[in-house]
């Protein structure tokens, strides 16, 4: 068991809509995939012999936002494996193994929320009536926030009256 220091996937995920934005990790920025998905045919598969399952889950999944990113990072051979572990994890006597490492592969390759938002990707806004993604903000205010109050402000003096008063 792994003891200590930090962990790939530890603490929160990163927050496109955060108020805070001076931090050193934004500084990266988000990347906005389309909506659409990925235009033109899945690549050809880079493994060995697929079965009927494995082709339909890699066709499917090239049709995606994702598979941009994917392309543009040369991730075939990942994405392949992922359909492998899909297709098995999908047995009814599958391990309990084959299922994390599914879940694992899901969140690297930003198919799920907690994916999406650690490789700081969003989808764009898509036809009438999807939510559309909220504006982030790219520039440092101007005016920085009001003071909040101290409870030493927040106390008032109230005059003394003595008794019978």
């Amino acid at each position: 068991m792994a003891r200590g220091g930090a962990r790939v996937v530890s603490g929160p995920a990163p927050d496109p809509l955060a108020l805070r934005r001076n931090r050193p990790s934004d500084k990266a920025g988000w990347t906005l995939l389309p909506y659409e998905g990925r235009p033109g045919l899945a690549p050809e598969w880079p493994l060995t012999e697929p079965t009927d399952r494995e082709l339909r889950l890699w066709d499917d999944l090239w049709e995606r936002p994702q598979a941009v990113m994917w392309e543009e990072l040369s991730q075939e051979l990942e994405v392949a494996l992922f359909v492998r572990c899909l297709a098995e994890a999908e047995q009814p006597d599958a391990k309990v193994d084959v299922r994390k490492l599914a879940r694992q592969y899901l969140d690297s390759l930003g198919l799920s929320v907690q994916g999406m938002l650690r490789n700081r990707w969003k989808i764009s806004p898509g036809e009438p009536g999807t939510l559309p993604v909220p504006p982030v903000l790219e520039e440092e205010p101007d005016a920085p926030a009001p003071r909040r109050k101290s409870a030493r402000d927040r106390m008032k003096v109230v005059p003394f009256r003595g008794p019978g008063a």
